[in-house]
């Protein structure tokens, strides 16, 4: 007999609570494998591709794209097993019959998949095969009478509050209400989704009712244009009320410009920072040191490293292995605070974290074991997570974990900055642009590559002797990348 088994959205893990469904693998029908990606999410860290640890038929799915879940709640349901008369759950013909068998047996080795499931929740952590393909069957029709019955619709739910198309939007074919969005482009889903328009309710004007960014960008003009309208209706009888210029000795102001208000929430990435360096701020006790340092030498390092042949280093990689070996001199920043058991929690090992920005915001990929990497192993690092962190492909374990930040706000063309500490870690680096500046140079005036460092701390954990030190060790490295070669 055939099971329907339903699948919850996992913990993703770190604390974790919700994630927003940002694209469908599979469709209501479709046959799928144990462990095959089913929806692509959104948490506050990082998009992932959820597997199914089921194997058959789906037989419904919960939540629109652009829909915010909270974990343990329906993701999908799946049909799993035969039917009373042999048949694979869901298939209603020999020829689904195949289709089902097929993707099974490519689940499974050609076993029927057990209803417990895998058992994995996240691609990449315990996944044992790829995913098979994909086959759409046509769920099985309940005979009445002994004839065939058409299938009851599967309802999906969908978010609601979402704004209807606005008025003047451009004439097209319209998706149905539970079909399939006409939409290709990722650029165009996310710029409907960080506006809350529903793409369901849009006429697309591409081909067959494809859906552009044209029609997107359209219809949110159209819809602020209304909201204007409708805002200015709504404050027409307080306006009329206003004081006039002699009653108050100044010029009237209309209340309509409230109207110019908008309000994001703080949500997603955002919401993530937020509370984070909120937090950061409500128990660390943090101070800031900084010093300017004569970054030439190291320059001319880079420059003669990398006309050596091979590949590139970067300064940000000179900058890690500076940064590991002044932890090994000075342990106590490598560490946080377990403020239950007030303790000091000191780390042998440097898992370096690292500020990237993104169109989705900042987030802090982490070099696992960053003091036994060499500056071209850290170049490599830096550049894949960089790439990783840019497409959203970052995993919960590649932003999670770090010992200690190192901050090169210098790309954004400022030279200094207070950044507050990567909770729970107990110090971040900074390092603005390295330009040239006037410098006194063995007791004259010269032009040399100057860089502002800043260290920002957690005073429980050291005092400022400490932290002088380290930042001090920093720029002599930084002025002279030979004290490097001596001490490590």
């Amino acid at each position: 007999m055939a099971q329907v088994l339903e699948f919850k959205l996992p913990d993703l893990g770190e604390g974790l609570t919700e994630a927003e469904i940002v694209r469908w693998l599979v469709e209501v029908g479709d046959v799928v494998a144990v462990d095959q990606p089913v929806v692509e999410v959104e948490t506050a860290k990082a998009m992932v591709e959820v597997p199914c640890p089921y194997g058959g038929v789906v037989t419904a799915r919960f939540g629109a794209e652009g829909t915010e879940l909270p974990v343990g709640a329906p993701l999908l349901t799946v049909a799993v097993g035969e039917t009373a008369d042999g048949r694979p759950a869901g298939d209603g013909s020999g020829a689904g019959t195949a289709a089902a068998d097929g993707a099974r047996d490519g689940a499974s080795g050609g076993r029927e998949p057990a209803a417990e499931g895998s058992g994995n929740v996240l691609v990449g952590y315990g996944t044992s095969q790829a995913p098979a393909r994909r086959r759409r069957v046509r769920p099985a029709a309940p005979a009445v009478n002994g004839r065939s019955r058409a299938p009851e619709p599967v309802r999906e739910t969908r978010p609601t509050g979402t704004p209807q198309a606005a008025p003047g939007a451009r004439t097209g074919r319209t998706a149905p209400a539970d079909g399939p969005v006409p939409v290709i482009s990722p650029l165009v889903r996310r710029l409907a989704r960080e506006n809350g328009l529903d793409l369901r309710k849009l006429a697309g004007s591409g081909p067959d009712g494809l859906i552009l960014r044209a029609d997107v960008e359209h219809a949110l003009r159209a819809a602020g244009t209304q909201d204007r309208t409708e805002t200015t209706a709504a404050t027409a009888p307080a306006a009329t009320t206003t004081a006039t210029p002699a009653a108050t000795g100044g010029p009237a102001r209309s209340t309509a410009r409230a109207a110019s208000v908008t309000r994001v929430p703080l949500k997603g990435i955002r919401g993530a920072v937020a509370d984070k360096l909120s937090r950061s701020r409500t128990e660390i006790p943090d101070a800031t040191c900084w010093v300017d340092a004569d970054a030439t030498e190291l320059m001319r390092t880079r420059a003669a490293m990398n006309a050596a042949g091979g590949p590139k280093i970067s300064v940000l990689a000179l900058l890690a292995r500076i940064c590991t070996a002044a932890l090994a001199r000075f342990p106590e920043l490598n560490a946080s605070v377990d403020t239950g058991a007030r303790e000091i929690v000191r780390y042998a090992d440097v898992h370096l974290g690292f500020a990237a920005q993104t169109e989705r915001g900042l987030v802090v990929p982490v070099v696992r074991d960053a003091h036994t990497r060499d500056a071209e192993s850290l170049t490599a690092e830096f550049a894949r997570l960089t790439e990783a962190a840019r497409a959203g492909t970052l995993t919960p374990a590649e932003l999670t974990g770090g010992t200690f930040t190192l901050n090169n706000y210098g790309v954004f063309g400022v030279d200094g900055s207070t950044p507050i500490i990567n909770h729970p870690e107990a110090a971040m680096l900074g390092v603005g642009r390295i330009v040239p500046k006037p410098w006194v140079h063995e007791g004259e005036l010269a032009v040399r590559q100057v860089v502002q460092l800043s260290l920002t701390f957690d005073h429980r954990v050291c005092d400022g002797g400490t932290a002088g030190g380290f930042l001090r060790y920093v720029a002599d490295c930084v002025e002279q990348p030979a004290v490097l070669l001596r001490t490590v």
